[in-house]
């Protein structure tokens, strides 16, 4: 790629969630000229939270509302916000980074990574239909919207065996459902959730369809794959925890990730490319939320700043 007829910027932010977004907010008011492209519209999964009750300060407040003050806040301080912008590659092998999409080249100092990642989807029947109205991907967002009520976890890892834990504040009775017939969660966390009275677990069995009466989940289908018996078991949420799987295959081969296909990066955020940062749910995190993302974006742009200004020195 060349660099003629890209438009120049300090910093170009891919993505723009809570750590785009807080990332687009800390370079702008730095005085960088900033750009952040976003492939949907700003807000990320915040689009798809009903209601937050955990982000500091956004009380009664739903994801869309948030997700909408953040980007406003971004756009005051001049951060320019491209939407329903998709890329179709990136160049990062130079001090000046490249990036070409349908909307337009952009040039940059810095690229910070912002892409998040996705819930891995069981991808049956009923569960698009009730995301958002029973099933969800996110203990911590939704528990406290089934008090006294019975919920499904799907999963066997460390994520759905602790946030099966975690439902227990708020639920009266919580199944887990494995394909398996053990755990692939770490020892201590499986010991917590078999000490827990409101735990129990459906073993070697998969949901291959979640069924609701049009505004809420209220039956799965069971299937257990050693007899292929089924069965419709009531309850009145589905938790999903099969995996994330993270926004990174365009800069495969470009930036160093671990096996899952997250991006590798310090403390600071950096990555093993020099003036490329990345922050949030792309990178691997131990909590997946939009205010450790927020965290992460504010910390990228500071570092990115730096950098640009060091350049700067040298120059």
């Amino acid at each position: 790629m060349t660099s003629s007829s890209y438009k120049e910027y300090d910093i170009v932010i891919i993505g723009g969630g809570p750590a785009g977004l807080a990332a687009g907010l800390y370079a702008s008011r730095g005085n960088m000229k900033t750009v952040i492209l976003e492939k949907l519209i700003p807000g990320g999964q915040l689009n798809n939270t009903q209601d937050v009750e955990n982000y500091p300060g956004m009380d009664h407040m739903t994801g869309p509302q948030i997700a909408q003050a953040m980007e406003e806040q971004t756009k005051r301080f001049g951060c320019e916000i491209i939407n329903n912008c998709n890329l179709t590659n990136v160049d990062l092998s130079t001090e000046k980074k490249l990036v070409q999409s349908d909307k337009g080249n952009f040039s940059a100092k810095v690229v910070i990574i912002a892409t998040g990642s996705e819930y891995r989807k069981l991808n049956v029947p009923g569960e698009k239909e009730y995301s958002g109205k029973g099933v969800s991907y996110c203990a911590v967002c939704d528990g406290a919207f089934f008090k006294e009520k019975e919920l499904i976890v799907v999963g066997g890892g460390d994520s759905a065996v602790e946030e099966g834990t975690f439902l227990t504040k708020f639920a009266n009775k919580v199944t887990i459902v494995h394909r398996r017939d053990k755990f692939r969660a770490e020892k201590i966390i499986q010991d917590r959730a078999f000490k827990n009275p409101k735990i129990s677990v459906i073993w070697n069995t998969v949901v291959p369809e979640i069924r609701g009466n049009g505004n809420g989940v209220t039956t799965v289908k069971l299937k257990n794959i050693q007899t292929n018996e089924e069965k419709d078991f009531s309850c009145d949420g589905v938790f999903i925890y099969v995996g994330l799987d993270p926004n990174t295959l365009l800069f495969k081969n470009k930036v160093k990730m671990d096996e899952g296909g997250k991006i590798i990066t310090n403390e600071k955020m950096e990555t093993n490319v020099l003036g490329v940062y990345a922050a949030g749910d792309v990178r691997e995190t131990p909590l997946k939320q939009a205010v450790t993302a927020a965290s992460d974006g504010s910390l990228a742009a500071t570092m990115a700043i730096n950098y640009i200004e060091s350049l700067e020195d040298k120059h």
